[in-house]
């Protein structure tokens, strides 16, 4: 008899605390499903003003709507998850060599996170992990993950928990009134391949 697929692979610790760079945020999808797990507590999410800086430019483009309500947005979030912006993170930059400085500040942000939370797992979640040397960031204690092996991870720990959230995913849509359509074409164009093996498995 086969072993199912949520408990093939060892599960691998979810990190207490992720920066959550800005090409993770700007995505509906993955932002709600992800806040969602940190509202019952398996992670707690980080961020910077640069971030906030990039998300609103670029949701307000992407998204073609108003600057002001996107800075509503941004601001509701600094309201939810007072601790998760970590201010000037500038200082964090030292030291950096092998990363693209122009993600420099996604990686000051984690720096800031170890060193207020020194016995804490912090981890940098992006889609963009080329732009990061994993070297590096385990040089300073930091982890790296794209959001597909984050919410394996999650799947692994809690698969209950991380199925209620991609199931929310149809309220999301309907909330500014779109359909999703199928969950697992939703989670193939979000990129979130392995966790859609795992979801499909269990239906």
């Amino acid at each position: 008899m086969s072993t199912p697929l949520s408990v093939q692979a060892p599960s691998k610790p979810i990190p207490s605390v992720v920066v959550l760079d800005t090409c993770v945020l700007i995505s509906n999808v993955v932002r709600r499903v992800l806040l969602r797990l940190v509202d019952r507590g398996l992670f707690r999410p980080a961020w910077s003003p640069v971030i906030g800086d990039e998300w609103r430019r670029n949701a307000a483009r992407i998204w073609e709507v108003d600057a002001a309500d996107i800075s509503a947005q941004w601001d509701q979030l600094q309201v939810d998850y007072p601790d998760a912006d970590q201010g000037d993170v500038g200082l964090f930059k030292e030291g950096l060599r092998r990363s693209d400085p122009k993600d420099w500040h996604v990686v000051a942000a984690a720096r800031a996170v170890r060193e207020r939370c020194p016995d804490g797992d912090v981890a940098v979640v992006t889609r963009n992990l080329k732009d990061f040397n994993r070297s590096e960031l385990r040089g300073f204690g930091l982890g790296l993950l794209d959001p597909d092996e984050l919410l394996v991870r999650c799947w692994l720990k809690d698969p209950a928990m991380v199925g209620w959230s991609l199931r929310e995913i149809e309220g999301d849509f309907a909330a500014v009134g779109r359909e999703a359509g199928p969950l697992a074409e939703v989670l193939k164009r979000e990129r979130l391949f392995r966790l859609n093996r795992l979801f499909s498995a269990v239906g």
